[in-house]
């Protein structure tokens, strides 16, 4: 973090602070009522690889005078704004103390740029810098207005746009494309104009949204859960995140129930209620807490989702049950015969497990994930195979969570976590990061013989 970063996120935590004693400690169920904080502040900058077009601080200034709407200008921020105001100033060594994200950070949050603009801005030593804060009531009029002002300028003095919030970088051209152009009337698609963040945390994974302060509204954390979910729980955050935006009611205890069909931005909805599963009920029950902030957050207050409310043995369980519910699941049972084809690409497929227990050891990539598929007795006496997600292996056990559904075991559910042995897998499946798989020949198999089924 930069030094003045650092300041002044040391100088908002004491405000927050300030205004927030009341609020519940961390675990805690949200409280009843509305999330929305009464003040709305961000930061927008514009970076210059070069010299600019025009003045920043001229254009800006004559901007707001042949608009009565836009935010008055100040030389600093009130501590409660009545009315839409901004601070802006050009940091004339943006090196030293606004540094812009390297080239590592602009592949995964450069939106737009080409190789030649990435490079170019590591040389930046211009921005222009403005920080905006409006009242709650009018908010999201407000942020709209600030999206086109600095769409504006950017335009008139060339530059790359960066919101401060989500840590992005933009060409003009992505700056409308996702900020401007994807609103429906008055309503902003809320993903267009956040992030999420997930990441290893010990053995699970962590996600968190980046943004939400922009509406005024806490942002959204999910703890623990594995990186086959990623996906699902990526679009739960998002449907959470938008109803919120939408003007959702916290209900006592935390409670709060999602639904596709109440979402209110046309695109929102449609993005939500694609590719729906078997099952899917299209609502869910969530409880809120307040969440516990860790190194790197971003600096506004954070509500976690919980799962008590779906059942389950475990709290993967319980994730997997809910997630279900709201998207549904895919789950089917084959009865297959071992023969000599099958047993052979198993046997290849046990061959190959030492090496995927040395790489698991040495750690995976963040996004990659490894199954292994384990016999479960059946009370009948049979087995039925099921795929099982690997969080620890240590010698022959392996300890993971189950990704099927058993049709034919009723003490054990999707989600929930369960040993397996090594010595008995029949196969894996790798999943890469950027969705390449490698493994899963017995399926492959499997699924040819039941496309082309032998001739009697």
């Amino acid at each position: 973090m930069t030094t003045h970063r650092w300041l002044r996120g040391l100088l908002c935590f004491l405000a927050c602070l300030q205004a927030t004693v009341s609020w519940a400690a961390p675990g805690s169920p949200v409280r009843a009522g509305s999330p929305a904080a009464a003040q709305v502040t961000y930061e927008f900058a514009i970076y210059y690889p070069g010299k600019p077009a025009r003045a920043p601080l001229t254009d800006l200034q004559t901007a707001l005078a042949q608009d009565a709407t836009l935010p008055r200008r100040a030389e600093s921020l009130p501590r409660e704004a009545s009315s839409p105001v901004l601070v802006a100033r050009l940091n004339p060594d943006v090196q030293k103390d606004y540094r812009p994200p390297d080239l590592a950070m602009l592949q995964r949050f450069g939106r737009g740029l080409s190789r030649e603009q990435a490079e170019a801005l590591q040389t930046s030593t211009l921005a222009l810098v403005v920080r905006f804060a409006h009242p709650q009531k009018g908010a999201t009029a407000a942020y709209r207005r600030s999206l086109h002002l600095m769409a504006q300028l950017a335009q008139d003095t060339g530059g790359l746009l960066w919101d401060e919030e989500t840590r992005e970088v933009f060409t003009l051209d992505q700056w409308r494309k996702r900020r401007l152009d994807t609103w429906d009337g008055n309503l902003p698609d809320v993903s267009q104009h956040t992030v999420i963040h997930a990441y290893q945390s010990q053995k699970m994974v962590r996600a968190i949204t980046l943004g939400m302060g922009k509406f005024g509204l806490p942002d959204v954390v999910v703890q623990d859960f594995s990186w086959s979910m990623n996906r699902p729980m990526g679009n739960l955050v998002n449907l959470l995140s938008q109803s919120l935006a939408e003007g959702l009611v916290i209900g006592p205890n935390g409670r709060v129930e999602l639904a596709f069909n109440r979402l209110q931005h046309a695109g929102a909805r449609a993005t939500q209620s694609s590719d729906l599963l078997a099952g899917s009920q299209g609502r869910a029950e969530l409880m809120l807490v307040e969440g516990r902030p860790e190194d790197g957050d971003p600096e506004n207050r954070l509500v976690e989702i919980r799962f008590d409310t779906a059942p389950g043995k475990d709290a993967y369980a319980r994730q997997e049950a809910l997630l279900s519910s709201l998207y549904g699941s895919k789950d089917s049972i084959t009865y297959v015969q071992h023969d000599a084809a099958l047993l052979a690409a198993r046997d290849a497929a046990r061959a190959r497990l030492p090496a995927l227990q040395k790489a698991f050891a040495a750690g995976l990539a963040p996004g990659e994930y490894l199954l292994v598929k384990a016999p479960f007795d059946t009370p009948a006496g049979g087995l039925e195979w099921m795929w099982v997600e690997v969080m620890t292996w240590q010698g022959d056990l392996i300890q993971g969570l189950l990704k099927n559904e058993p049709f034919n075991i009723p003490s054990l559910h999707g989600g929930q976590k369960v040993t397996v042995s090594q010595a008995k897998l029949f196969d894996y499946i790798r999943r890469y990061a950027d969705g390449r798989e490698e493994g899963n020949e017995t399926g492959r198999l499997m699924q040819k013989r039941q496309a082309d089924p032998p001739r009697r």
